[in-house]
């Protein structure tokens, strides 16, 4: 049985974390006490011992606890930002491309994918690869999320704090700075950084990216229906990744579409509607789930060469 380390385990991701390695049959966690959570000493020896390493840290406490391993046997699954575009660490999207699975299988080093940047390059990259979409187009994503994204501050500051500025959805990162940018635009095959305008509303998870596209801006000339067909062949027999079929009304609520369908889960829904001037892209997923700890999950599976899904929901 692997033994597991989560370093961090008291933030929000780490958390949910345990949840899902709670129910794992085939690994043993390593619980540090929260009194020793911040001794380098104590934390290094679990390092060291476990088989996998989580990292649920920020970005710069992330590279310090890198430095703590000092043996070639423990593999380390970072959480934060600070690896994702790193050429020596495996970018954990098992679902990127054919090859990616052996990738993260072999490698001793995954970053984690930011929630927003897993959804819009699920959406993206397939139509990037295959050269539907160029990859010099001007791109906007628009992204919505729950507050939990934002971790334990931002948890606090929405159900504690009685503020009338937190009940309205806020835009943020406006100065185009967003973390998951640089991701987003390695990963998807882009050549252009595309806008990217990210907002956190008042719920508590959930999250759904929404893609614009002009029809007349593509390589050739496509109906959103070609796009609908091509994602579907391309994500055909993944576990975690579902393709909805174009124009189907159900998959609205009332006209309208319920970004928080995907809780719960280690899904992401990717969805194609428009018509022949217009069309939009969009993908759901919980941003605690496969946004962040369920893709931890998964990878780590992968790595340790289990079932992907053991341990997940759907």
């Amino acid at each position: 049985m692997s033994k597991v380390f989560v370093d961090g385990q008291h933030g929000t991701t780490g958390l949910q974390i345990h949840e899902y390695l709670s129910k794992h049959e085939q690994v043993e966690v390593l619980s540090i006490d929260f009194e020793q959570r911040r001794d380098i000493k104590v934390r290094k020896e679990y390092m060291n011992h476990a088989d996998i390493v989580f990292l649920c840290l920020p970005d710069e406490a992330a590279k310090q606890s890198v430095e703590l391993i000092e043996n070639d046997h423990t593999k380390i699954i970072d959480a934060s930002t600070a690896h994702r575009t790193r050429e020596e660490w495996a970018y954990g999207i098992p679902e990127l491309c054919k090859e990616q699975r052996n990738i993260i299988k072999k490698s001793k080093r995954v970053a984690v994918p930011g929630c927003h940047a897993t959804a819009s390059i699920l959406a993206i990259a397939p139509l990037v690869r295959v050269g539907i979409l160029p990859a010099d187009y001007p791109l906007s994503i628009h992204s919505i999320t729950g507050y939990s994204g934002g971790g334990k501050e931002m948890i606090a500051k929405y159900e504690e704090v009685q503020d009338e500025y937190l009940k309205t959805p806020r835009h943020y990162a406006l100065t185009q700075n967003h973390k998951h940018l640089p991701e987003i635009t390695k990963y998807a095959g882009l050549a252009r950084t595309p806008l990217f305008l990210p907002t956190v509303s008042n719920y508590y998870k959930g999250l759904a990216v929404s893609i614009p596209l002009y029809t007349d801006l593509l390589s050739k000339y496509h109906h959103p229906k070609d796009l609908c067909s091509y994602l579907t062949e391309y994500y055909e027999g993944e576990n975690f990744v579902t393709v909805h079929p174009f124009g189907d009304e159900s998959l609205l609520l009332d006209g309208g579409f319920d970004l928080a369908g995907n809780n719960n889960s280690n899904r992401v829904e990717l969805f194609v509607f428009g018509n022949q001037e217009r069309i939009v892209l969009m993908a759901r997923l919980d941003n605690l789930g496969k946004g962040a700890s369920g893709a931890a999950v998964q990878n780590m599976n992968i790595m340790l060469g289990i079932d992907e899904k053991t341990g997940l929901i759907g």
